[in-house]
């Protein structure tokens, strides 16, 4: 057994992440799951450049205890935290040496 690195004890922020999966017929994003949880919110306030080169501002990040989602590969999609909703710019998986899941972060912008 690895210790939990996000144990649920420190995930005291509700949130709303909704998941999306490619476009759907009215061009918008094909919703997959919606989930209303508990995270670890930290302010992370930075800019960063794209691949395009492009100057980005992020937000933050949201950790999560285990994998809130064991059926995706790809998280991308919105959350909604203190009313106000985060683009998702890059979801990760952190595992253990055994390769199941210790938490998922979301990085936010």
């Amino acid at each position: 057994m690895w210790p939990r690195l996000v144990p649920s004890r420190v995930c005291k922020t509700p949130c709303r992440v909704v998941l999306t999966d490619g476009i759907g017929e009215d061009s918008s994003p094909k919703v997959v799951l919606t989930l209303d949880l508990k995270c670890n919110w930290q302010d992370k306030p930075r800019q960063i450049l794209n691949a395009e080169r492009r100057l980005i501002q992020l937000g933050g990040v949201a950790l999560f205890d285990g994998d809130i989602a064991p059926n995706l590969d790809v998280l991308a999609g919105e959350v909604e935290i203190y009313g106000k909703l985060w683009t998702i710019h890059q979801g990760r998986k952190c595992r253990n040496p055994d390769g199941t899941v210790n938490y998922t972060g979301l990085e936010l912008m």
